[in-house]
């Protein structure tokens, strides 16, 4: 079972490299991996669960956030306060597409290898499309809106090598762009 331990810190150089492409079919242990970054992420989201083993909730994690330099993520997100949940466990995801139109949490992001709370705006694009692979070696495509959008291309990021508040504008941190959609 994976916990805060296992996550690394800002400042590791491994979260700032870009991560290798994962080779399928996929191989047991990267599956096992796939497995434990969504278990870790319903168990950090259970608050006795939380609470027993010190978790930080989270709803993605991203395979260089354990150490892994590979192109991995899982998103957990039981409820996206529309009604639907992502259970999503990605290999080698790429955005295809995404809209003009940005998006930000008014509360900024957090980040489950970021100790400190960092304030400032993070805009993203609020609408794309992915295609990956999932745990299974099906070629997936989604279409993503709002808080998932945002929650998937903060985990791509990661595979990147970007911090969220690579986003954050120096100068105006807290100012909203225009047009850009408050969620």
């Amino acid at each position: 079972m994976l916990t805060m331990k296992d996550i690394i810190r800002d400042g590791h150089p491994t979260l700032r490299e870009k991560a290798q492409e994962v080779p399928l079919p996929l191989s047991e242990e990267d599956r096992n991996t796939l497995l434990a970054m969504r278990e870790f992420l319903i168990n950090s989201q259970d608050e006795e669960l939380a609470n027993k083993y010190g978790l930080r909730s989270g709803v993605g994690l991203a395979a260089p956030q354990i150490n892994l330099s590979k192109r991995m993520i899982a998103v957990y997100l039981p409820d996206d306060g529309e009604g639907k949940s992502y259970d999503l466990m990605l290999v080698n995801p790429k955005i295809m597409s995404h809209s003009v139109q940005e998006a930000y949490l008014p509360t900024g992001e957090g980040c489950l290898s970021v100790d400190e709370d960092i304030p400032g705006l993070v805009h993203r694009k609020n609408r794309i499309t992915v295609k990956a692979t999932d745990i299974d070696g099906k070629e997936v495509k989604l279409r993503l809106k709002g808080y998932p959008a945002i929650v998937v291309q903060h985990e791509i990021d990661h595979i990147n090598g970007v911090m969220f508040y690579d986003h954050i504008d120096a100068q105006h941190p807290l100012q909203p762009k225009a047009d850009a959609v408050e969620l």
